[in-house]
């Protein structure tokens, strides 16, 4: 497969003011292809030892025990690249609390290939095994530093060591119309032939050698819609990256206030969000049969009283007339009903005419267009209902106690 010269498109900052002509066209962006986004915003760090996953077990939300035992058959959602692992472990989407349950940062958690499951310099067949256990986390750039000291706070005696490599990887997203979960060889031609099992593939076979890890696009562990998602060598582009389909991440991020997802230590608030009113279970990143994790105990409990008030909403913010207001709106500004004259609640991201706010439920659907934006009346606030939110989450906050 041939790699093209990245094309890079630069918006300006900060980012609730970025982006003006990507969201006047958004609907034609989500009638074309895929596209594919470089992170910045993100960075990886290394897990290696012996503890590693007991380690991670037992601080994580998710279960991860996935990555000390051998693959099984849900490496199929995997979209092979130039050179695919014979099977892989999917990756894992999950968090890092307080001892009281609120949130710290979100982890993408990976388990790169065994030797013995890849290519070896050859591409002839596999390499040679190894007992070491590697694992790796796309985690928020931002925080990456007060992490990593978090993080060898809990170490204590484990086995593990912990470090940032952020120079040497790189986290993309491949996203768009058509990535949903169809079969690989069907949505992705090139990428029927590549890895061993099948056709002789050369540009394989020369990827092998400059790919040692080899990484490759895995199914977004949050939702189909969101695309794929990878780590992949800094010095290279990811397979099926065409110079012409690269685009800047503030593409990705309004792609994602469409889904109603935040990501990151900033649109989930650090210490303070809650994680299951930011749709963290919804999003495949809470296990509740794993066993104990810090701040366990405020996520079971709320979980199993089942009376969630307030969730993280797409927004989108216009005039009287419903025309898209761009750059009218900031984080932190509140969102009240106008009809009843309560709070609704506040957003928290904003990027053009659109955002995410955390709202109460019962005043968001309360009356058509009678949301609006304090102290800017002329701003309209639509509460948009995301097509993967369960149905119980519409339910009224007293009919899901009494469902409870």
């Amino acid at each position: 497969m041939h790699r093209f010269r990245r094309l890079s498109l630069h918006f300006p900052k900060p980012i609730s003011h970025a982006f003006r002509r990507f969201s006047a066209h958004q609907t034609r962006f989500d009638n074309a292809g895929p596209v594919a986004s470089l992170l910045t915003t993100r960075a990886v760090v290394r897990f290696r030892g012996p503890d590693t996953v007991k380690f991670l077990q037992g601080l994580l939300t998710n279960d991860v025990r996935r990555f000390s035992e051998p693959p099984g058959d849900e490496a199929a959602s995997v979209v092979p690249t130039s050179n695919l692992p014979a099977v892989s472990t999917p990756p894992v989407y999950a968090a890092m609390l307080t001892p009281q349950g609120r949130f710290l940062y979100d982890f993408f958690v990976y388990g790169p290939a065994r030797p013995d499951q890849r290519l070896d310099e050859s591409g002839s067949g596999p390499g040679a095994g190894s007992d070491e256990v590697e694992v790796y986390a796309d985690v928020d750039g931002s925080v990456v530093d007060e992490l990593l000291e978090t993080l060898r706070k809990y170490r204590l005696r484990s086995k593990v060591d912990i470090e940032s490599v952020a120079e040497a990887f790189s986290c993309w997203q491949r996203y768009g119309s058509n990535l949903t979960d169809k079969s690989s060889s069907a949505e992705e031609p090139e990428a029927s032939s590549v890895g061993w099992g099948g056709a002789v593939d050369q540009s394989g076979a020369l990827a092998s050698r400059g790919n040692g890890l080899g990484w490759q696009w895995h199914k977004d562990p949050r939702l189909d819609c969101l695309g794929f998602r990878g780590i992949f060598p800094s010095n290279s582009i990811p397979p099926l990256v065409e110079a012409d389909k690269e685009t800047d991440e503030n593409n990705f991020l309004l792609w994602r206030l469409g889904k109603g997802v935040a990501e990151g230590s900033t649109e989930i608030p650090k210490g303070e969000a809650m994680p299951l009113e930011y749709n963290l279970a919804g999003l495949n990143a809470i296990s509740f049969d794993k066993g104990c994790y810090v701040g366990q105990e405020l996520i079971a409990r709320t979980h199993h009283r089942g009376v969630i008030r307030k969730r993280v909403l797409p927004l989108k913010f216009v005039d009287n007339d419903g025309n898209e207001l761009e750059q009218k709106v900031s984080p932190g500004s509140e969102v009240m009903n106008a009809t009843s004259g309560k709070k609704a609640g506040t957003v928290t991201t904003a990027l053009g005419g659109h955002g995410l706010g955390l709202l109460r439920l019962a005043e968001s659907f309360r009356g058509l267009g009678s949301l609006v934006i304090q102290g800017q009346e002329d701003v309209k606030v639509q509460a948009i209902r995301p097509e993967w939110w369960p149905s119980e989450w519409f339910m009224e906050p007293q009919q899901q106690s009494a469902a409870a």
